[in-house]
């Protein structure tokens, strides 16, 4: 029982430690990936599937606006969760493939600059599987997607947590809780089409 309650709270640190705040593009910010796919490799280091690699694709039809921004963080600070995946949920910002499945639609892509990079966030609303809705399992509640990719200037990588909880924090931090212990890896990224960054 010991070890049980041990790991538990081992975890819940863990996830806790993954707080992100989420870019609002500024005007400036060019959406220089417009019409690209990114491609590449994700590594599952935990989750629904430990160990495991799979193809990963990104479609981006078109960047997440600053109004929209601000209405999905306005909803999230009022209704939490719930309010911002309804609100994503009339947006489409492009597509979202892991495996070899049709994919999922990315309701928001936002592009950012860091340290000579571009910084690429990605949220959409996940599909849940029949056993969680059906046996209530705590998962159920991780109904968001997110991915994180850092392009250009080395060597392009990123991260994905397939099932996260999203939270509003003091200072319009968006906190990202990752149902799993590590998020996925993302290696070997390419982009095809847009303007590359460079």
């Amino acid at each position: 029982m010991r070890t049980r309650k041990s790991q538990k709270l081992m975890c819940l640190a863990i996830c806790l430690s993954f707080g992100f705040l989420l870019p609002v593009p500024a005007h400036a910010q060019t959406p220089n990936l417009l019409g690209a796919s990114i491609t590449g490799t994700v590594y599952f280091v935990g989750g629904f599937r430990p160990s495991r690699s799979r193809p990963f694709t990104l479609r981006v039809d078109r960047i997440t606006s600053p109004d929209e921004v601000r209405r999905l963080e306005d909803a999230l600070r009022s209704g939490g969760q719930d309010a911002l995946l309804r609100e994503m949920s009339g947006m489409r910002a492009g597509r979202i493939q892991i495996g070899t499945g049709v994919g999922l639609t990315a309701n928001v892509i936002l592009t950012s600059p860091e340290d000579g990079r571009t910084k690429v966030t990605v949220l959409y609303e996940r599909d849940l599987r029949i056993g969680e809705l059906r046996y209530g399992r705590r998962s159920a509640d991780y109904r968001v997607g997110y991915a994180e990719m850092y392009l250009g200037g080395g060597a392009n990588e990123g991260m994905l947590i397939p099932a996260a909880y999203v939270r509003m924090r003091e200072g319009n931090v968006w906190e990202v809780e990752d149902f799993g212990t590590f998020p996925a890896r993302l290696m070997g990224l390419r982009i095809r089409g847009g303007r590359v960054p460079r």
